[in-house]
């Protein structure tokens, strides 16, 4: 007998497209809109994408230079990270 697993989606178009399958055995669950506590990591956009916005890059190199920079940058600022996206139910142990 094989076991069920679900698998958790916001509600973005290609998640609720027909054309996207999901394999034998997994039932999806779709988030509930405007819910970041249940995706933390979605609340690190702003601060990884806060160089591009608004700008206007000739090629994918500059873009990655830009990007690797950026990595660099948050790697130094893990506090701020963790009290962005740090929540009480979060069990890190």
């Amino acid at each position: 007998m094989s076991r069920k697993k679900s698998c958790f989606e916001d509600n973005a178009g290609w998640h609720r497209s027909k054309k996207a399958q999901a394999p034998e055995g997994i039932i999806r669950d779709y988030l509930p809109p405007y819910s970041p506590e249940l995706q933390p990591a979605e609340r690190l956009w702003r601060l990884v994408d806060e160089p591009l916005v608004n700008e206007c890059f000739q090629t994918i190199g500059e873009i990655e230079e830009k990007l690797a920079a950026r990595c660099l940058f948050l790697k130094e600022i893990t506090e701020d990270i963790k009290n962005l996206t740090n929540y009480h139910w979060l069990d890190y142990a």
